[in-house]
């Protein structure tokens, strides 16, 4: 930005200063009285001052412009970021409770296979004893 504005201002100053060189060169060369070539010169420079304020003006103007555009895009994509960083947010709450939900059902059926388990032991030791009392009684 800052060689654009560099540029800018070299533009209106080679534009000053030709116009008004050029405006001298003109107004000198022409076979005119004292006070006229005074009146020509303050009338022009009037007139260059006049196109130099107006040139400001647009110059000033448009960087409003580029200014206010650049912050409506920087807040879109702050919008934006902040969107999809909720987005993923709620990605990572529901992956993360899909998974302790699958991860408890698993513990909840592995807990299940080892109390059947278990019992099945505890019927088979028992049933060994029994045969054990009984083969020993008789």
């Amino acid at each position: 930005m800052s060689q654009g504005n560099n540029l800018a201002k070299g533009f209106l100053i080679g534009f000053l200063a030709g116009g008004t060189v050029g405006a001298i060169v003109a107004l000198l060369t022409a076979p005119k009285t004292g006070k006229e070539l005074r009146a020509d010169i303050k009338q022009k420079s009037d007139e260059y001052f006049d196109e130099a304020e107006k040139y400001i003006s647009e110059a000033k103007d448009k960087a409003r412009e580029l200014i206010n555009e650049g912050k409506k895009k920087s807040e879109k994509i702050i919008h934006d970021a902040k969107v999809k960083s909720d987005d993923i947010l709620k990605d990572a709450e529901k992956i993360f409770k899909d998974a302790k939900s699958k991860s408890s059902d698993i513990l909840n059926t592995g807990k299940e296979k080892i109390e059947l388990e278990a019992d099945r032991l505890k019927s088979s030791v028992k049933a060994g004893i029994d045969a054990y009392k009984e083969a020993k009684n008789q």
